[in-house]
């Protein structure tokens, strides 16, 4: 999130002992509440820039992590020996966002893997998910995760945004970890929205769909939108797609 307030620290927990890029937006009047974003596989915090300063708009303080071997943060790039500690990891950080906010209600953004991350985490706040990787590798051309060209050209120039082949242990930890959640979704009991596009090749779209019907929530929430790819907040119809988020947000703000 560049040109906002940047903290490069070790968080509480880490087990690595690995510099972390923290991030934060403020908004400029009023506090409606909290969110914190989390990006997906080989991308970065600062990708959500827009989605931030939509969000501080309507009055949430937002926060990022780079997650390990990701963005500006310690790591061999793209590399993740255990998603675990990118779990410990978020745990410690959602544990900083609340101490230095209480009383504001938190919601959790999660894109694919990150969202991944955060039902594991599974603290007692609002969470998106988006499960389920289906593997290819990566390219400087890039995987058609938009079908916003501009928005193409920007995330596979980025030099933050790892563009080789999946590393072959982050692939074992993401399948680790899919396992996981998927023989636990029946636990999942927060209140959530979930968002997939149809056209989505990257994650598969039934799967959201599965984690829907079998979450013990009774607050969720699904929507499919129709011929959109994986990456929803780079698409052409970006704008109704923030919309929809924070409509959802503030729904449960002032309920």
């Amino acid at each position: 999130m560049s040109n906002q307030p940047q903290s490069i620290c070790n968080l509480p927990s880490n087990q690595l002992q690995v510099h972390l890029i923290l991030q934060y937006y403020h908004p400029p009047f009023y506090l409606a509440g909290l969110v914190v974003i989390l990006h997906g596989l080989n991308e970065h915090s600062g990708r959500y820039n827009a989605f931030a300063r939509k969000l501080n708009a309507n009055g949430y303080k937002v926060y990022g992590m780079d997650w390990i071997g990701h963005g500006g943060s310690d790591g061999l790039h793209g590399y993740v020996h255990s998603l675990d500690s990118a779990v410990s990891d978020m745990k410690a950080f959602l544990a900083k966002v609340l101490a230095e906010n209480p009383g504001l209600p938190c919601f959790c953004f999660g894109h694919s893997t990150g969202a991944s991350i955060v039902l594991k985490v599974l603290a007692p706040i609002f969470a998106f998910l988006l499960p389920r990787y289906q593997f290819s590798a990566a390219n400087k051309k890039g995987m058609p995760v938009s079908r916003d060209p501009e928005a193409l050209v920007a995330k596979y120039s980025d030099p933050l945004v790892y563009t080789g082949s999946i590393r072959i242990r982050t692939g074992a930890e993401i399948l680790r970890i899919s396992s996981y959640l998927h023989q636990n979704l029946c636990k999942l009991s927060a209140p959530f929205l979930v968002l997939h596009g149809t056209a989505d090749t990257v994650t598969d779209p039934e799967a959201s769909q599965q984690l829907y019907e079998e979450a013990s929530s009774t607050d969720k929430s699904i929507k499919l939108y129709e011929g959109f790819l994986h990456d929803l907040l780079f698409e052409p119809e970006r704008e109704d797609i923030m919309k929809d988020i924070i409509n959802w947000f503030n729904s449960r703000v002032k309920a």
